[in-house]
């Protein structure tokens, strides 16, 4: 039987609720600079990675109006400044985490979003709560190619196949499993399908160490 060797946590809407905070600074921003812009249209962007976010939004502004690295730079800093001040916790995703540290489960965090947005969300958690982060503005190919999860996976030294991704999201999902890993998927706003080595739940919350142990099994 495989052992459980770690387990590979997405950030923005599976760990915290930090989608809400992403669509109420691109509603406000992008409104503000002409843009017509929509929750459905934030909707189609959860998961993607940050570079093709950028280009969207672009596609959605005046021409003239602002430069692609001016949209970033005040996208980035404005859900910066909202992440620092408050955060969610999805339920169920911080006693899982923490009861996976009390077991010494390896856990990473991997994200599209930039290092320093998962800073900003680590203020609110416990000291070293993971083993390994890469960022999306730390690999080259972001999800849905498997690269970032590999990233993790070859950081801590352990075997995808032998490892638990949890997601939110369609590109995330298909990321984890591109990467050949067993993924527990935590759709919050748009569906994700049933598929082979892949787990859908409502909440993170019934989940345990040992659940995580026996979906290798």
């Amino acid at each position: 039987m495989p052992a459980l060797q770690a387990v590979l946590w997405d950030m923005d809407g599976t760990l915290v609720d930090s989608e809400k905070v992403w669509a109420e600074v691109q509603l406000e921003l992008l409104a503000g600079l002409g843009a017509t812009w929509t929750m459905d249209d934030c909707m189609t962007l959860i998961g993607s990675d940050l570079r093709d976010a950028v280009q969207v939004w672009m596609a959605r502004i005046p021409a003239g109006v602002i430069t692609a690295e001016e949209l970033a730079d005040r996208m980035f800093s404005e859900v910066i400044v909202a992440l620092r001040k408050e955060v969610t916790f999805q339920p169920g995703a911080l006693e899982l985490l923490l009861a996976l540290r009390k077991e010494q489960v390896p856990c990473a965090l991997v994200s599209a979003s930039y290092r320093q947005m998962i800073e900003a969300v680590l203020l609110h958690l416990p000291p070293d709560p993971f083993d390994v982060i890469v960022a999306g503005d730390e690999v080259t190919l972001g999800k849905p190619n498997p690269e970032p999860y590999l990233t993790a996976a070859a950081k801590l030294g352990v075997d995808p196949a032998n490892c638990v991704v949890i997601e939110d999201s369609l590109t995330g999902t298909q990321a984890g499993t591109a990467a050949g890993a067993y993924v527990v998927a935590v759709p919050q706003w748009i569906s994700i399908p049933d598929a082979s080595r892949r787990l859908v739940v409502k909440s993170l919350e019934p989940l345990t160490p040992e659940s995580l142990r026996s979906l290798l099994h």
